[in-house]
């Protein structure tokens, strides 16, 4: 990384003063819209993917008289409808902080991914159902041809809006975008049962559907396990620990950082926030303890991927870590002298 000015944090702390750094939190707000926008068209260029795919499913449908696929058609419109509440989500995690809400809406974000999962364990309620009626009461396919043709575009469709909405919900830190990703899959999974089943169909195997069936709902409920721990995660605030030591390495690189007596870090939204204690040379003075703060902020905003904010508390060498605190709030009122 090239040398830039807040590498010296004694050399510029008048200027500091005179001259906030509301231009990097600026730029900050900038990069966490820029991620909103990148999730909305991720979601709605998915979405009309999806549509396609279940026009060109619905066509065959009116062309082969399909029950089965008809069912996977319908199933499959439900199911990215789910990019709404989600969409709802990114445009109200756009909007600034209130002094009710102070900050932000971005944990709508893990509401959504909450829907999401309720959606995906009800697709898994869903195929368990149709397998085992179907195993109840055989039925046989007809114009397998389409059939077998519409599962694959239903396959093929939905595994490109997952591998998209994955890709981009992990680049911007979204759990919500990608566990609707892995949602998009589960639906690929419902078409392949279709092929399966037709193909099953083909070579005289009436067992075939249904069996296919089961086994999709087994891998349906794999995948609702991934996406339900990336959204516990986020309800829970956990971070990768790597991501922490990160942080932690950093700030005890900066000029005039003594040690970090704590470090906390918590998702969002996709956005990640910051609280850091660092110690300091309890003789410094406050300007001087003020430039390291900003120093340490600086660096942990540019050197952690996603942190949008990070709130720094100084301790002094002398008074280190949280413990310290009650003491030193109560010192001031001993050596107060007395009204007269």
């Amino acid at each position: 990384m090239a040398e830039h000015e807040h590498h010296h944090p004694h050399r510029h702390g008048l200027r500091h003063l005179l001259k906030p750094h509301s231009h990097d939190t600026a730029d900050r707000v900038d990069s966490a819209l820029e991620a909103s926008r990148d999730g909305l068209r991720a979601l709605w260029i998915s979405l009309a993917g999806l549509g396609v795919t279940a026009a060109v499913q619905a066509v065959i449908v009116a062309m082969s008289g399909s029950v089965a696929l008809l069912g996977d058609t319908v199933h499959n419109v439900a199911d990215a409808l789910t990019a709404v509440p989600l969409g709802l989500a990114f445009w109200l995690g756009r909007r600034a902080a209130t002094r009710a809400y102070t900050y932000g809406f971005g944990r709508a974000e893990d509401l959504a991914g909450v829907l999401i999962v309720a959606v995906i364990a009800a697709s898994a309620v869903a195929s368990a159902w149709f397998a085992v009626d179907r195993l109840m009461h055989p039925q046989a396919l007809s114009h397998l041809p389409w059939v077998l043709a519409a599962g694959i575009v239903g396959f093929a469709g939905n595994e490109i809006v997952a591998r998209y909405r994955i890709a981009v919900g992990r680049r911007i830190g979204s759990a919500a975008l990608v566990a609707d990703g892995l949602h998009a899959r589960t639906d690929g999974f419902t078409s392949l049962a279709v092929v399966a089943a037709a193909g099953g169909a083909w070579l005289g195997w009436g067992w075939a559907d249904p069996v296919v069936g089961i086994a999709i709902t087994v891998a349906i409920l794999f995948v609702l396990k991934g996406a339900a721990r990336q959204v516990y995660h986020r309800l829970m605030d956990r971070v990768d620990p790597d991501l922490v030591d990160h942080a932690e390495q950093h700030l005890r690189e900066i000029d005039g950082v003594r040690d970090v007596s704590g470090l906390r870090l918590r998702w969002i939204g996709h956005s990640l926030h910051a609280e850091a204690g660092i110690v300091v040379d309890a003789h410094l003075s406050l300007l001087a303890a003020h430039e390291i703060a900003a120093d340490a902020e600086h660096q942990l905003t540019h050197h952690v991927p996603r942190l949008t904010s990070a709130i720094v508390h100084v301790d002094p060498d002398s008074h280190p870590g949280d413990g310290h605190h009650t003491e030193l709030s109560h010192e001031p009122r001993r050596n107060a002298v007395p009204a007269g």
